[in-house]
C-alpha cells in the first residue's frame, strides 16, 4: 500500500512532468533549395520535432501516418524559394498532424505557427529594405509567478500526488469491511463484545496511518525527485492532509459496508476515483468547463483538496488565502462522515 502508490507516483510524474519534444516527422522537400533546408533546420532547432526522414513520395507518409510512426509531416512544394523572394506570391507549405494523438498535435501545431511567424516577419523586412539590426520592433517583460521555469512538473505532479492519496484512502478503506465479508469472519467480529462504534474505529485507525504515512512519503518523493517545493506552511500543508484523508475514510468505509466481495469494492473504487478524476481540475481547467460542470466540482472533495495542495506547496499561500475551499472540505466532511457513520453502524447492528 505504501511503496506501490510511490513508485506508480514516480513512475507517471516522469512520464508527464517532461515537456513534450523529440515528436517524429518526415518531410517531403520538392523544393531542395537553400530556402527549404533552412526551413527544416528551424523546425529541428525548436526541439519540438526530430526528423525522422526525407522522403520522396506521399505514400510514405500515409504508410508512416496509419502505422503511427510520425506526429508531423511537412510538405515543401516546388518553388517555395521563389514565392518566398516575390512580393506577388505566397507560399504555401502542407502540413499534416497525426490528430489521434492530439496532445501532440497541439504542441506541434503551436510551435509550426511560432516559426512561420517568425519566417514571415523576417521575410516582411527584407522586402522593406530593411535589416534585421534596423529594426527595432519591440520587447516583452515578461515575468512569470510561481512557477518561472514554466515546468510541467510543478502543475502535475502535486495533482497527482494527491489523486494517488484519494486512491489509497479510498481502497484500504473499502477493503476493511467487504474483505471480513468475502472471508466469512464479519460474522464473528460482530457476535464478539465489541460495539459497532469499536468496529468502525478499529477498521478506521489503519486506514489513517496507512494515508497519512504515505502522503508523508509522496510529499518528499515529489520534492526530491521532481523538485517541488512547499512553498507554504507545511504544518498547514499536513494538518488538511488530515482532513482529507478523513473525508475519504467516510467514502471508502461506505463503500465497504455495500460491497459484498472485494472485487466489487475495487471496481467501486475505480468508478469513484475516475468520476473525482473527472471533476478535479487536473486534466483540464475546471473554469473551462461548462457551468453545470463547475457546480458539481463545489462539491467534489478533491477538487479542493487539489486546489489547496497547489495554493500552500505552489504559491506560498496562507489559511487566509484558501480558507473558503478548507471550508468546503470540512462541510464536505462533515456531510459524508454524518453520513457514512450512520450508514456503517446501520449497516453493522
Amino acid at each position: 500500500m505504501l511503496l506501490g502508490g510511490a513508485m506508480e507516483l514516480l513512475a507517471v510524474g516522469w512520464a508527464t512532468s517532461r515537456p513534450i519534444n523529440n515528436l517524429p516527422m518526415m518531410v517531403f522537400d520538392q523544393d531542395k533549395t537553400t530556402a527549404s533546408r533552412a526551413l527544416v533546420i528551424t523546425l529541428e532547432n525548436a526541439e519540438t520535432f526530430e526528423l525522422k526522414e526525407q522522403v520522396y513520395a506521399l505514400e510514405t507518409i500515409e504508410d508512416a501516418m496509419d502505422r503511427g510512426q510520425i506526429n508531423m509531416a511537412l510538405i515543401i512544394p516546388p518553388g517555395f524559394s521563389d514565392k518566398i523572394a516575390s512580393s506577388s506570391d505566397t507560399a504555401v507549405l502542407s502540413v499534416i498532424l497525426n490528430g489521434a494523438e492530439s496532445i501532440s498535435a497541439l504542441e506541434a501545431r503551436r510551435t509550426l505557427e511560432a516559426v512561420t511567424r517568425g519566417i514571415s516577419n523576417q521575410i516582411m523586412i527584407q522586402r522593406i529594405g530593411m535589416s534585421e539590426n534596423d529594426f527595432a520592433g519591440f520587447d516583452l517583460s515578461l515575468l512569470v509567478w510561481f512557477n518561472e521555469t514554466l515546468s510541467n512538473a510543478l502543475y502535475t505532479t502535486p495533482a497527482e500526488m494527491g489523486l494517488m492519496l484519494e486512491f489509497t484512502v479510498l481502497l484500504f478503506a473499502a477493503l476493511a469491511f467487504s474483505r471480513e465479508r468475502e472471508l466469512g469472519t464479519l460474522e464473528q467480529l460482530l457476535v464478539m463484545p465489541f460495539s459497532s462504534l469499536q468496529l468502525i474505529i478499529g477498521k478506521a485507525i489503519p486506514v489513517i496511518i496507512i494515508g497519512f504515512v504515505d502522503f508523508l512519503i509522496l510529499l518528499g518523493m515529489v520534492n526530491v525527485a521532481f523538485a517541488v517545493p512547499v512553498r507554504g506552511s507545511l504544518s498547514l500543508l499536513l494538518g488538511i492532509a488530515f482532513l482529507y484523508i478523513l473525508v475519504e475514510l467516510g467514502k471508502g468505509m461506505v463503500i465497504s459496508v455495500i460491497s459484498k466481495t472485494q472485487q466489487q469494492a475495487f471496481l467501486l473504487v475505480m468508478m469513484i476515483a475516475m468520476a473525482d478524476f473527472m471533476f478535479t481540475g487536473y486534466a483540464a481547467p475546471v473554469e473551462g468547463m461548462p457551468e453545470i460542470i463547475q457546480f458539481v466540482a463545489k462539491f467534489i472533495p478533491a477538487h479542493h483538496w487539489l486546489e489547496i495542495m497547489r495554493a500552500i506547496m505552489i504559491k506560498g499561500a496562507g489559511l487566509e488565502v484558501i480558507w473558503l475551499n478548507v471550508l468546503a472540505l470540512f462541510i464536505l466532511g462533515l456531510v459524508i462522515g454524518t453520513f457514512s457513520w450512520r450508514f456503517i453502524r446501520r449497516a453493522l447492528d
